[in-house]
């Protein structure tokens, strides 16, 4: 149990049969009345989000979140298997359950799978990723890093937007949560 003074941004309840993770809190004392928790939750498992307000030291459950990781073994029809680097038990992700960053999974990664009751809830993916380009329009001479940018497919096929003198064959970085580019890779 937790109490609603004990919030902090990040801290994850069980509220009405799934998990919501607190984005935002605070603690309100008015003049006139007991003191209060304005608060505001998201959904860990829809994304929604909800304002909602708690008394001072209202209890509530909290959700207790296991962390795995796991490495991506390979895809089969419309799943991805990832394996449990501990107890070495595969387990069958969908592209809802793994979200917008399944674009750039590839074999022998190694993501970070957020479980409640054991049923996924998030797979974090590493903050960034190497990918070599398979397809762009060539680099032509004259082209700087200061000019402008192209847009790329990487070996996943994401699409990404590179700089200018990037061509094909080339392993990048990106940025998994913007997806932007970030570098060549050494």
């Amino acid at each position: 149990m937790i109490s609603s003074n004990d919030f902090r941004t990040g801290t994850s309840i069980e509220l009405d049969g799934s998990v919501w993770r607190v984005v935002e809190f605070l603690h309100v004392k008015p003049g006139k009345g007991s003191a209060f928790v304005r608060t505001k939750l998201k959904n860990v498992q829809t994304g929604s989000t909800v304002d909602r307000t708690f008394r001072a030291g209202e209890t509530m459950a909290q959700a207790v979140l296991e962390k795995k990781t796991m490495q991506h073994t390979y895809k089969e029809a419309d799943q991805y298997v990832f394996m449990d680097m501990e107890t070495y038990e595969e387990s069958r992700l969908s592209e809802d359950q793994i979200g917008s960053g399944v674009k750039y999974i590839k074999e022998e990664m190694e993501v970070t799978v957020l479980m409640w009751n054991d049923r996924v809830l998030e797979v974090e993916l590493p903050n960034s990723v190497s990918l070599e380009i398979t397809q762009t329009d060539p680099g032509v001479k004259g082209d700087t890093a200061t000019g402008g940018t192209k847009p790329a497919i990487v070996e996943t096929g994401a699409q990404v937007m590179v700089p200018l003198f990037i061509s094909e064959g080339e392993k990048i970085k990106i940025d998994t949560r913007t997806d932007s580019y970030l570098g060549r890779e050494n």
